[in-house]
């Protein structure tokens, strides 16, 4: 029996030394995961919380867009809107209000009066006719559909609408109207997205467009428009100083050739002069001085008992202008 109980501690401690170092890796391992949840539920807290600020954020933005949509859809804001961004596309272009273009000008017809939007001047007295008043209603309606199907009618819709205006400015033919002006009016669409959504309803929107006088500009395609004509101008204004440069050279050649005739004149007349300076010296000499000389002669006493001056003619000539020297 004490063999048995024996043989069972020794056992037993054998046992508990293999369990042991299991147990403790187990209790590691059981910290480890442990850590390793407090890390996860940590993290997704923060995932939680970035999520949720996501949607507030989301939530907000479509609480502005939603704002923002509404408020377009008024027309008087709408065209508002469409002049503000109009006038700051022809600033980011370089040009000044009321100095290179100008806005809401007045022309008159029979069928009454005309403001376009805007008109821009181009070198040799042109100008460009722009029309902002391009519609978005259907545009806007469709970025709140419900449905797909509703969302491409709404949008066929805007092109539609896009496709009607052009119509009506070509009937208007505002370059008519303000003389002299090229044959086309520019119908300004103030968003890449309300011009990509027509265009993919109706492709044949530009061409058409273009046959009828009107083309269709972007804010990126109206601004590299008015580049050029700002472009165009600096360059009207280099030749209208050349030209200027050119007329005022002709003005000082011909003034130049006047002064030469002056001072050759005024040298021969110079030299006339001399001439008859030294005629008088001779006849002065000749017919008075030697009249003179001879009382000393004769025994009368002058002032000062000096003889009179002998005046030397003028023998230097007046200098020439060489006019042909290149030196």
């Amino acid at each position: 029996m004490e063999a048995a109980k024996s043989d069972f501690d020794v056992r037993s401690k054998e046992v508990k030394n293999i369990v042991v170092p299991i147990k403790d890796s187990l209790d590691r391992y059981d910290q480890h995961i442990q850590a390793m949840e407090r890390s996860r539920e940590k993290a997704y807290g923060g995932l939680s919380q970035q999520v949720l600020s996501l949607v507030e954020t989301q939530q907000t933005l479509q609480k502005e867009t939603g704002n923002l949509v509404k408020a377009l859809r008024v027309p008087h804001v709408r065209g508002r809107w469409g002049e503000i961004t109009l006038k700051r596309v022809a600033e980011l272009a370089g040009m000044q209000n009321r100095c290179d273009f100008f806005e809401q000008q007045s022309a008159y017809d029979d069928n009454g009066i005309m403001r376009p939007d805007m008109v821009v001047y181009l070198p040799g007295n042109r100008q460009i006719v722009v029309d902002a008043k391009a519609p978005l209603s259907a545009y806007l309606e469709a970025l709140e559909a419900e449905t797909e199907e509703e969302r491409e009618i709404l949008t066929a819709t805007h092109s539609k609408q896009i496709q009607s205006h052009m119509h009506k400015l070509a009937q208007k033919a505002y370059w008519k109207q303000f003389s002299p002006t090229p044959e086309f009016v520019v119908l300004f669409i103030p968003g890449e997205n309300f011009f990509s959504a027509a265009l993919v309803k109706n492709p044949q929107l530009i061409e058409e467009g273009v046959n009828k006088g009107v083309i269709l500009a972007t804010p990126t395609t109206l601004i590299t428009l008015l580049k050029t004509v700002s472009f165009a101008w600096r360059q009207e204004n280099v030749s209208e100083n050349a030209k200027a440069i050119c007329e005022l050279g002709r003005e000082l050649y011909t003034r130049l050739n006047s002064m030469a005739k002056h001072i050759d004149k005024l040298g021969r007349d110079i030299e006339r002069c001399t001439g008859t300076y030294n005629d008088v010296i001779g006849s002065f000499e000749r017919r008075v001085l030697t009249s003179a000389r001879r009382f000393k002669d004769l025994g009368i006493s002058l002032p000062g008992d000096k003889d009179i001056v002998r005046i030397e003619p003028a023998e230097k000539k007046a200098r020439k202008l060489d006019i042909d020297n290149s030196k």
